[in-house]
């Protein structure tokens, strides 16, 4: 999918809502393990019931490779019911030496046909580029991430004076542009959004960590929306499990409508 493309989407149904599917087989309603794929099913009731409200799915790699050839066969087949006008990633945070960040890129991008695929940037240039030679596809590097443990590194001073994340924004910005590279930036640092859009004014940002970890849709909105909205809002367990009875669809579509009315109001008001 296209930027142009991916925006069109946005401007169509005034959200920039993307469903997180960390669907896990522990936590998915239990009327559902009498079907041959409970993961499936459930992934399919929750498309049917968020679709009209989000422009982009997100399944978690890790939720599935760890079921084994089951869950790439799920994996495969929940791609395949996405609807074709909704941007895809594939949260697979790769990031390895050129000849393999290939087989990585061929992975995602022709194996499985995804729009786009996370990246680990610490291993440098040439483990990001392979993902970026791909027409119409993204690579979304991590820039700045909302769980605890990223104040180990990506707050640490440089002997320029800048932060190590202001140094991979800064860095990996010029191996692609903002038509193929996107970044990660956590929902919980909001107060370094605006810093953030004065080095990549343009990109669109991947933000998880809103609902749930206790991310501010507002705040992250206030600093880093761009003329393009450039922002992808992510959610996974406030959607994924809003309810967890036979109804539990219904639950999910009210918690992405809620999100999406919001976000179709901050949109109007830009």
């Amino acid at each position: 999918m296209t930027r142009k493309e991916l925006i069109a989407q946005i401007n169509k149904k005034q959200s920039f809502l993307c469903v997180g599917l960390d669907s896990d087989i522990n936590k998915i309603p239990k009327h559902l393990l009498e079907f041959e794929d409970p993961i499936l099913e459930f992934n399919k009731r929750i498309i049917d019931a968020t679709k009209e409200y989000c422009v982009a799915y997100k399944p978690n790699i890790a939720f599935y490779e760890s079921r084994g050839v089951q869950g790439w066969e799920t994996l495969k087949a929940t791609l395949d019911y996405i609807p074709k006008d909704i941007f895809t990633i594939a949260d697979a945070k790769r990031g390895d030496i050129g000849n393999t960040a290939n087989m990585y890129a061929k992975t995602f991008f022709e194996t499985y046909n995804f729009d786009s695929v996370t990246i680990a940037p610490y291993m440098g240039e040439d483990s990001v580029t392979p993902f970026l030679s791909h027409l119409g596809k993204w690579g979304i590097v991590l820039g700045l991430t909302s769980n605890k443990g990223a104040t180990d590194f990506q707050f640490s001073e440089l002997k320029t004076g800048e932060k190590l994340y202001e140094k991979v924004l800064k860095t990996t910005a010029k191996w692609g542009n903002d038509e193929n590279l996107m970044f990660v930036v956590g929902a919980t640092k909001a107060e370094s959004f605006a810093n953030i859009r004065k080095i990549i004014p343009n990109h669109f940002l991947l933000v998880p960590g809103v609902g749930a970890q206790g991310g501010s849709l507002t705040e992250v909105c206030k600093y880093g929306l761009n003329s393009d909205c450039g922002l992808l809002i992510n959610s996974s367990r406030g959607i994924l499990y809003a309810g967890n009875d036979v109804d539990f669809a219904k639950s999910s579509a009210k918690a992405a409508k809620e999100i999406q009315q919001e976000m179709s109001e901050i949109l109007s008001a830009t």
